[in-house]
This record gives structure tokens, C-alpha cells and sequence, in this order.
């Protein structure tokens, strides 16, 4: 029996990434193409989710990513991740640069969404909306997966 259990977990496990990468969500404005956008699980309210997205910029023009709205966070601000005599520090930053032909991606280490005063805990396989406002480009929405507290990177595969 332990071993009918174990195989039916391993067969679980296994499917989940393509389930992920099922719902990793692409969207185009301008030049702009925004994807892999996503947070972790939070237990419960009282801390804030994070979010992370890549932003690829096929123009000739720069854009400038100014700010981060959604409905499941009073106070969603964009971060930037500083490491400064071995201690890591999150200050507030105001914008993050797009340039012209390339990919920026909110991640963890760097910039990203600090999404404070939530609404609601986030949980493992829900989505949530997010609009990106931008300079040039303007209110652009994507919806984020909730992936496990561990995760590193979205789980979308070379089609989304």
C-alpha cells in the first residue's frame, strides 16, 4: 500500500509543473511583452506577497515601469533588493528602467512588487491580477500564478 501511495505522489508531482506552465499568462501593449508573472503562497495577511514578472522590450524606445496596482493589496509599492555590508535592505523605487531590445525581469534579489496590506492570504494555485502602469506604454494587466513559498521562478514553459 505505502508504495501505491508513494507512486501516486510521485505521479502527482510530476504533473505539476505542466499544470504551472498552463497558467503562466503572456500579454503584449506596444512594444512591450509582458510575462511570467507571479508570487508565492502567504500565510495569511499580516506580511506582504511579493511579485515578480519579466518585461521584454522589443521597441527602439526606452520605457519606464512606474508603479504596480491590484485589488488584493492596499499598498502595492515596486522594490529594489540592496545588499549593502552584508546586510539586505528593500528600499522603494520610484521606477525601473525598460530599455529599448531588452528583457528586465522582477525577481527575487532585484527589483520586484511589494504587495502590503493584502486583502486576502495567496494561495498555491490561484491567480491574481496585476496592472503593470508604464511610462510610454501605459496600464497594462496580467494575471500572477501563486506558486509554493520556495519557488524561485515562474514554471512557464518555451510556448507561453
Amino acid at each position: 500500500m505505502t508504495i501505491k501511495v508513494f507512486a501516486l505522489a510521485l505521479g502527482y508531482a510530476m504533473l505539476l509543473p505542466a499544470l504551472a506552465s498552463a497558467d503562466c499568462s503572456s500579454v503584449s501593449a506596444g512594444d512591450l511583452t509582458i510575462s511570467k508573472a507571479w508570487s508565492r503562497v502567504t500565510i495569511g495577511t499580516q506580511r506582504p506577497a511579493v511579485f515578480y514578472v519579466e518585461i521584454r522590450n522589443n521597441g527602439g524606445s526606452d520605457d519606464r515601469l512606474m508603479g504596480i496596482e491590484t485589488p488584493i493589496a492596499g499598498m502595492p509599492m515596486l522594490h529594489q533588493t540592496v545588499i549593502q555590508d552584508g546586510v539586505a535592505a528593500m528600499p522603494h523605487a520610484e521606477a525601473v528602467e525598460v530599455p529599448a531590445g531588452k528583457t528586465v525581469a522582477l525577481a527575487p534579489g532585484g527589483y520586484h512588487g511589494m504587495l502590503m496590506e493584502l486583502s486576502t492570504a495567496l494561495s498555491e494555485g490561484e491567480t491574481f491580477p496585476v496592472t503593470l502602469i508604464f511610462e510610454k506604454a501605459g496600464a497594462v494587466e496580467i494575471e500572477a500564478q501563486v506558486l509554493p513559498m520556495r519557488a524561485q521562478e515562474a514554471q512557464c514553459d518555451a510556448a507561453s
